[in-house]
């Protein structure tokens, strides 16, 4: 991986409560870089706390937050950020003074509101938002390269220690990521457009293709156009999350909701008018955009996003194949 390689530990002890896509993936990523000395971590189910200890990613896994975040001196929260209240609460009293405590949730300050009272004098709070992801959830789904060349956004509170702040940003840099620093209220608003508003649109449009009774399923399953396809991944993303997501976000979301319909009528009406010229000229801005994306690395210019597809029929095959491959 391409993180920050450290011959001495950036963290002694790394608490992880919860052990999904993103901590398992925080997991494996520190023990690869070397950036923490040990690792312990907890889940709220029995059956992931079992799947954990076989996958072996921690050094330790506990029954309670409580007993997780016991002499930690970093606490990564990675759960949906509906319960981050209710875990902070709860793990408030046992942790250490100087420690750092930080999450990964997609809103950050309804989590700045939600965990912020709980947690105590002389413990540094520092919200975080690592900006990257699949589908899939779940210890089993976690990967160490998930963080390299993605963006960690960190939105510290007022008056917070640029010490805790700086040896924060050290660890997501080992991790691979690139970090950036901004407020609270401003990350919610720039990702309700760059993350929250397409999982809406992707869910709307998926269930509304399974909701039209003269387009079989078998139909939408069979004929799925690139577009569709990538809608459906997208839709496919953890429901309980984004549940949260929404609820916690709803004023930026709205606001960029209401943008998006205000374009969304604008092509409506130069399709209802037959006004080639303004489609073109949108479409001409938005591939644009799209190329800006691959330019600065956070995409790859491969052909139908870098999938690898089915030889020719009766052609050798060069090598494995695998298809509509992330």
């Amino acid at each position: 991986m391409n993180g920050v390689s450290t011959d001495t530990p950036l963290v002694g002890k790394l608490a992880l409560i919860g052990t999904g896509l993103i901590g398992g993936s925080i997991a494996r990523a520190a023990r690869a870089s070397g950036a923490v000395k040990g690792i312990v971590a907890t889940a709220r189910s029995a059956e992931t706390r079992r799947r954990v200890v076989e996958l072996g990613f921690a050094d330790q896994v506990t029954e309670t937050n409580a007993e997780a975040v016991k002499d930690a001196d970093l606490v990564i929260v990675s759960i949906p950020v509906g319960a981050s209240g209710t875990v902070a609460r709860e793990i408030g009293p046992h942790l250490k003074p100087g420690a750092i405590v930080s999450d990964v949730g997609s809103v950050k300050a309804s989590v700045v509101r939600d965990m912020a009272p709980f947690i105590p004098e002389g413990v540094h709070f520092i919200p975080a938002h690592p900006v990257a992801g699949t589908e899939n959830s779940g210890p089993d789904s976690g990967f160490a390269e998930l963080f390299v060349n993605r963006w960690c956004i960190l939105t510290p509170v007022e008056n917070g220690d640029e010490a805790a702040t700086e040896k924060l940003k050290a660890f997501w840099e080992a991790l691979g990521a690139k970090v950036q620093t901004m407020t609270p209220e401003h990350h919610d608003l720039v990702l309700a457009i760059t993350s929250h508003l397409p999982h809406l649109i992707a869910y709307t449009i998926v269930g509304t293709a399974n909701e039209l009774g003269e387009v079989t399923e078998s139909e939408v399953l069979n004929f799925s156009a690139g577009g569709f396809r990538d809608f459906t991944r997208i839709a496919a993303s953890d429901p309980t999350m984004w549940r949260d997501v929404f609820l916690h976000n709803k004023d930026a979301v709205l606001e960029m909701l209401g943008t998006f319909n205000e374009d969304l009528a604008k092509l409506t009406r130069a399709i209802r008018r037959g006004d080639g010229e303004a489609l073109f000229e949108h479409f001409t801005r938005t591939r644009a955009i799209r190329r800006g994306i691959v330019t600065i690395g956070q995409d790859s210019a491969a052909p139908d996003f870098g999938r690898k597809h089915a030889p020719l029929p009766g052609a050798p095959i060069a090598r494995p194949y695998a298809m509509d491959e992330d």
